[in-house]
């Protein structure tokens, strides 16, 4: 018998709250290892009509379902299993535990009435309506299909990893307060419970980060796609430039693995695990691939978790539906710019298990993620770039954001472009303030930079790549990227200069006596005061001059030629296009 620890009930009580006041579709998010069976099986219990759990994996099916029949072991709520991989096709009790891909096959069996889905691992899921998906997509048109026969069908994500490269936030709004998305197919994250809360209530066991001592992978020069993932052809042409690297990393493995009962390597492609192999020859150990035989890998796992095997490779096969408690040391030997891939990685790591104190995890791939930090919802913009906090000077929520800091942890820059803040009451209103954003010259209103038409006019907005185009063009126009600006005053009189990468300058002035110049500084500049963190409204040219480290510089600046100066007429902030900016290669 199973007791439920308190978060999982608080994960429960927030389930039958947020669906007793509406039917829009929601997220837990609990760390792998929080034990998020147990949850589903409270929920399936105290569900009054059928229910419909599903998942992507066979292992998973069934661990769900000996979960349920443990935790519910004679209290009369009768479940069965669908998954053609258990050779199970059960479909008339109250709890359903299947794999999508089985209903996927066979629709027409799950025409019936059921009052809500729980779907595991529901990161994976794009959307939750056919009409705005893909048609194969297989969640869709069952979650159509349900809706057909009860309008009121309530579904319920649980997952670990919220975000997925290339798709970004799995809901759109979070119970604290942050707006994550307009389009990511759940609506609300109900409730969240953070690694390290998990970690210091001894939940899980402890990971020791440990730096390799022998030299890494340098996969830098490498490109991945926008989920994060690298070409395999081009992985395998750099790590032939790295034999005896594996060797020498397979050799510190055993010796940091002398005295540790479970090992998991995780490999860069098919060809690196089996070089890893062939350096591990004599010891027990096991490669598990996506072609690897469903039978023998079934094998293969049962005699990893029955300690019978040390060492498992694999090739990203086992980072979700993989539940080996006694695994304490993880080798990551290939490279990813997703948060969520790499927290999964290591949580194979952190169960808990009898005699064991802490998991070893080893980047050799020089990864540079912190597991304790959530993702953004999207790529790193470069590998200096980490997690910072910007709050917002409009509803002060605490934005995470991906940006630069300087040696004393003062930020440098940031690469938000909105506030993530909610403001909830009857209705909930996300807070419109933007860091960065395009001026309608209609309007003055404020837009996302990628916007083609103002949001709050409908007036068209002019392409800055089209802005440029059209100036180069121009026998009496010069276009400056701008590398630098500096500051003067002469009384009321604030001239700005703005320098180019081989030292062409323009100037600019604002005589700060006169009203309508001094509003268009601050319009132009004070508005995005230390990138927009702390706008100010400047009443003297000397508080600009005095504050000038603050002042952010155009991308672009576009002036045209009078008689005896250059005219400024364009100035383009937080550029992004095709034309290369200032100090970029």
């Amino acid at each position: 018998m199973f007791q439920l620890r308190p978060y999982q009930t608080d994960a429960v009580e927030a389930t039958l709250s947020h669906f007793r006041a509406n039917n829009q579709p929601a997220v837990i998010v609990l760390p792998t290892g929080a034990g998020k069976s147990l949850v589903i099986a409270e929920l399936a219990r105290l569900a009054k009509k059928r229910i419909l759990v599903l998942t992507h994996v066979k292992e998973l099916v069934e661990q769900n379902h000996l979960k349920f029949c443990q935790y519910s072991d004679n209290k009369g709520v009768k479940s069965g299993v669908y998954s053609a991989g258990l050779k199970l096709r059960q479909t008339d009790q109250q709890v359903t535990f299947a794999s999508i891909q089985s209903i996927g096959r066979n629709l027409d069996q799950f025409a019936d009435f059921f009052s809500l889905v729980i779907v595991d691992e529901c990161h994976r899921i794009s959307s939750l309506s056919d009409k705005e998906s893909d048609s194969s997509n297989q969640y869709s048109k069952l979650f159509d299909q349900l809706r057909a026969n009860n309008p009121s069908l309530k579904v319920l994500g649980l997952t670990a990893t919220p975000y997925r490269l290339g798709m970004g936030w799995i809901y759109r709004y979070h119970y604290h307060g942050i707006k994550r998305s307009d389009t990511a197919p759940f609506y609300k994250c109900i409730y969240e419970l953070p690694l390290a809360y998990m970690i210091n209530n001894k939940y899980l066991t402890p990971p020791k980060l440990i730096d390799a001592a022998v030299e890494q992978y340098d996969f830098s020069t490498l490109e991945s796609n926008q989920f994060g993932h690298f070409n395999e052809n081009e992985v395998n042409q750099l790590l032939m430039q790295y034999p005896r690297v594996t060797e020498g990393i397979v050799e510190q493995l055993k010796e940091f693995g002398r005295d540790r009962r479970g090992i998991m390597i995780f490999a860069a492609s098919v060809k690196h695990a089996k070089e890893i192999v062939g350096y591990l020859q004599g010891e027990k150990v096991a490669l598990i691939t996506g072609s690897t035989d469903n039978s023998e890998r079934d094998l293969l796992i049962k005699q990893f978790k029955a300690e019978e095997l040390k060492y498992l490779v694999n090739v990203a096969v086992l980072t979700t539906g993989f539940d080996a408690p006694h695994v304490d040391v993880i080798a990551i030997l290939r490279p990813t710019e997703s948060v969520s891939l790499y927290q999964q990685i290591v949580g194979r790591g952190l169960r808990l298990s009898e005699g064991k104190t802490d998991c070893l995890v080893i980047d050799y791939a020089g990864n540079d993620i912190n597991i304790f930090y959530p993702e953004v919802g999207e790529k790193k913009p470069n590998k200096h770039s980490e997690l910072v906090q910007v709050f917002c000077p409009s509803c002060g929520f605490a934005n995470s954001f991906w940006g630069r800091t300087d040696g004393e942890g003062n930020i440098v820059e940031h690469y938000g472009r909105k506030c993530q803040g909610v403001l909830e009451d009857d209705d909930i209103e996300a807070c419109d303030y933007r860091f960065v954003f395009k001026e309608c010259p209609s309007c003055n209103g404020e837009n996302d930079i990628a916007a083609r038409q103002c949001a709050h006019c409908q007036f068209d907005l002019v392409d800055p790549d089209d802005k440029l185009k059209d100036a180069l063009k121009l026998k009496d126009s010069v276009v400056i990227r701008c590398a630098g600006m500096e500051c003067l005053v002469d009384g009321d009189k604030l001239t700005l200069i703005y320098h180019d990468e081989e030292g062409l300058e323009i100037k600019e002035s604002f005589d700060f006596s006169h009203q309508k110049r001094k509003a268009a500084f601050n319009n132009l500049y004070g508005r995005r005061f230390a990138q927009s963190r702390a706008p100010k409204q400047f009443r003297s040219a000397q508080e600009v001059f005095d504050a000038q480290s603050g002042l952010s510089a155009p991308d672009f600046v576009i002036a045209r030629k009078q008689k005896y100066y250059l005219k400024v007429v364009e100035r383009i902030f937080d550029y992004q296009g095709r034309y290369r900016k200032a100090n970029q290669l």
